[in-house]
């Protein structure tokens, strides 16, 4: 089963900007992929997902036009670039795949995860 690993995380000032990375130990070209993140006390929350050639993307309203998610199936590699950081993104962040269908930023729809990398946004 596939392995995902994620790294890039860490502490910001407000307005910093940050770059996740998700590196898959197989092919993830055929998957639909996801940026998820979880604050404490909270649910988890879909903040981005792309189609498995990167041409379809979808973002959690609060960070569209702040995040870009991308992805290089050649280096079985996603993305997320994050700018324009507020301490309201401070949260675990995880990458998903293994799409199984619905819609593109609902936690239930996908079956693999990664451990995640910790974003903490200071005012």
């Amino acid at each position: 089963q596939v392995q995902l690993v994620e790294s890039g995380g860490g502490s910001v000032q407000t307005g910093g900007s940050l770059t996740l990375s998700c590196v898959a130990s197989q092919s993830i070209s055929r998957s639909r992929m996801g940026w998820f993140r979880q604050a404490p006390g909270k649910e988890r929350e879909g903040v981005a997902s792309i189609s498995p050639y990167g041409d379809l993307t979808s973002y959690l309203d609060s960070v569209r036009g702040r995040f870009t998610i991308s992805r290089d199936n050649a280096k079985n590699t996603m993305y997320l670039q994050m700018t324009n950081l507020t301490p309201e993104d401070t949260a675990m962040y995880m990458c998903a795949t293994r799409f199984t269908g619905g819609s593109w930023l609902s936690v239930e729809n996908y079956d693999t995860w990664g451990q995640g990398t910790q974003v903490s946004v200071s005012s």
